[in-house]
């Protein structure tokens, strides 16, 4: 399965949190770095507060939108 590392922008709805993924992308003729980002509703039954990073995993449709669920949260020391 999928596993993607994003931060957290929003998470008032009940179980649920929005999750930023960004990447890089090289264009093939110019080959500059593109950052691309792509928001993921997320099935969430962990505590995570705004701007966390975490790792998300793809899973079994839950709802309309929802195709992934938080797996952790990534703590920075």
């Amino acid at each position: 399965m999928r596993q993607l590392k994003g931060k957290v922008l929003s998470q008032k709805m009940t179980k649920s949190a929005v999750v930023e993924v960004s990447r890089f992308w090289t264009h093939p003729i110019y080959k500059k770095r593109i950052k691309k980002t792509k928001k993921y509703l997320v099935h969430n039954e962990i505590k995570v507060k705004d701007g966390d990073p975490v790792i998300i995993q793809e899973c079994r449709p839950i709802s309309k939108k929802k195709r992934f669920e938080l797996i952790k949260v990534i703590i920075n020391k």
